[in-house]
């Protein structure tokens, strides 16, 4: 069993069939069909079968799937390391709302030290980077919250206050209610929860109303973070956003706050990388500034 199979299984895995695999790797069907079948003949039980004219895993197939995720990544780990042992390559995976003003300044500086090494960045859902950085598609990922899979380290960055934001000319702009109760019959806006591409933030309202015992709440679902934002702005609605996300907007006044006597809520950024995985000088280089940038966003002003 070498990675070159592996990685052909994960390919029929990921792009749905043998033809899709086919354009993916720029081989032939046959040649991608003959060398899941030599794979199949050596583990003994059969990867994929066919159901309603779609392939699919077989309960094996399923099995496979980390152990192969595991050892494709950790051979591209050794490519790595023999190419280019002192420097990059350095593949982010950041979760859309944490690409903000402060990943800018972390890119900046390190694109300043380092102008030479290669950087990518991917925007993904929380448990989306945590899959690229398991597959080995991605080496560092910032995401909310941990990740208890053990083949994964998380590293706490900050635990971010999260804070109720409403247009600027808001009755209760600027002001203080004693209960989140107060706020029930307002409209919220949100993140939508969907069921394969969840993401925390969507669902902290809720959570929120549910452990205070206010039941349901009406809102509007939105899935960018700006976009949110500039409906807050207009009027159409109040949000739960964290300060770094609410920054800007708050420095200029185009939206206020509104405190909330119960409301003692957070989320934790988090870092998180594979477990034994390589990290390249540049790599290990990137995490320190991003540990610096949020070390002193945590630190106390004078």
């Amino acid at each position: 069993m070498d990675s070159d199979a592996l990685s052909t299984f994960l390919t029929v895995h990921r792009r749905g069939g043998i033809s899709s695999a086919a354009k993916a790797l720029h081989r032939s069907q046959p040649a991608i069909s003959r060398r899941i079948a030599l794979l199949e003949q050596e583990l003994g039980v059969p990867l994929f079968e066919r159901i309603a004219g779609r392939t699919m895993l077989s309960d094996a197939g399923r099995v496979m799937v980390p152990y192969a995720e595991r050892a494709v990544a950790a051979a591209q780990d050794a490519v790595r390391a023999l190419a280019r042992p002192d420097s990059g390559p350095v593949a982010l995976a950041v979760v859309g709302t944490l690409a903000g003003g402060r990943l800018s300044e972390i890119l900046k500086r390190f694109a300043a030290e380092h102008p030479g090494v290669e950087l990518t960045l991917r925007t993904a859902t929380s448990a989306e980077v945590s899959d690229l950085i398991r597959r080995g598609e991605a080496t560092i990922g910032l995401r909310y919250d941990r990740d208890g899979s053990r083949d994964l380290d998380c590293e706490l960055l900050q635990a971010e206050r999260l804070q109720v934001v409403c247009a600027a000319d808001h009755p209760r702009a600027g002001g203080r209610v004693a209960k989140l109760a107060d706020l029930r019959g307002e409209r919220w806006i949100a993140f939508p929860v969907l069921p394969r591409r969840r993401e925390i933030t969507a669902s902290h309202v809720f959570a929120l109303f549910q452990t205070h015992g206010l039941g349901e709440v009406g809102w509007t679902p939105v899935d960018s973070l700006t976009a949110q934002k500039r409906l807050v702005e207009a009027g159409l609605g109040i949000a739960l956003l964290s300060e770094s996300n609410a920054a800007e907007e708050l420095k200029y006044g185009s939206i206020a706050t509104i405190r909330v006597g119960d409301l003692k809520a957070s989320q934790d950024v988090v870092t998180v990388t594979r477990r034994g995985g390589f990290l390249s000088a540049a790599s290990r280089r990137f995490l320190e500034i991003v540990r610096a940038e949020y070390g002193r966003a945590k630190a106390p002003k004078r």
